[in-house]
């Protein structure tokens, strides 16, 4: 239980130190979501670990309902984490948070495998998550990186690093900007295309037009 305190504790101590709308503990107790998610979690982790069947799972849709944000049972969160706003996180079975991890609303942290193992990601220590994005796969997100908003992540990432775009890709490393090792990919647009084949029909179609009327013209 003394584990239990102090990672509670660290959770509500974070959101007063990261969110400048914290109005102090009572108000992160009494009206952050994300707060109150994860110390359901920490009371609902321990019973899945002793396996006890269907419970933990129930419980933890009770608090998705409640909070809009679902955890996994069987995820392993660390001290201090603070997950912002929430709605629509997130995160999966066997992913594991470190420390101090800060997650926005609508962060997915997923699995992509069907099978029984390590498929979901570990954070390590002080990851930020930007809103929407997404991370998935058995993959590491080295501590103290950042995620961009709406990103898409699906390779490991080393640590002090900042992500985006779909798919990721390293922008920044230790505070230097980090050179693309290939151009840019040009991708067609399907609907550009589309247009020039109906400007080049609707020409041919306006040049049979003039030659039919002139036709017509003659024989009069």
């Amino acid at each position: 239980m003394k584990g239990f305190f102090a990672a509670v504790l660290a959770d509500l101590r974070r959101p007063v130190e990261r969110d400048p709308a914290a109005r102090g503990v009572f108000d992160v107790a009494l009206n952050y979501p994300g707060f109150h998610a994860l110390v359901a979690h920490r009371l609902i982790h321990p019973l899945f670990l002793a396996r006890v069947p269907l419970v933990p799972r129930f419980l933890s849709q009770i608090v998705r309902f409640l909070t809009g944000i679902e955890i996994h049972p069987g995820a392993r969160i660390g001290k201090g984490c603070f997950i912002d706003h929430g709605m629509g996180v997130v995160i999966g079975e066997t992913a594991q948070l470190g420390d101090r991890v800060t997650l926005n609303q609508g962060v997915t942290l997923g699995g992509t495998s069907l099978e029984r193992i390590k498929r979901h990601p570990t954070l390590e220590d002080d990851v930020v998550v930007g809103a929407d994005a997404i991370v998935l796969g058995a993959i590491t997100i080295g501590r103290g990186s950042k995620i961009g908003a709406g990103s898409v992540v699906v390779k490991d990432v080393p640590a002090n690093s900042t992500v985006v775009g779909i798919p990721g890709r390293v922008v920044l490393q230790d505070g230097k900007p980090v050179a693309s090792v290939r151009p840019p990919l040009e991708m067609p647009d399907p609907q550009a295309a589309l247009v020039a084949r109906l400007s080049k029909r609707l020409e041919a179609l306006e040049r049979r037009l003039a030659e039919i009327e002139g036709a017509q013209h003659a024989a009069l």
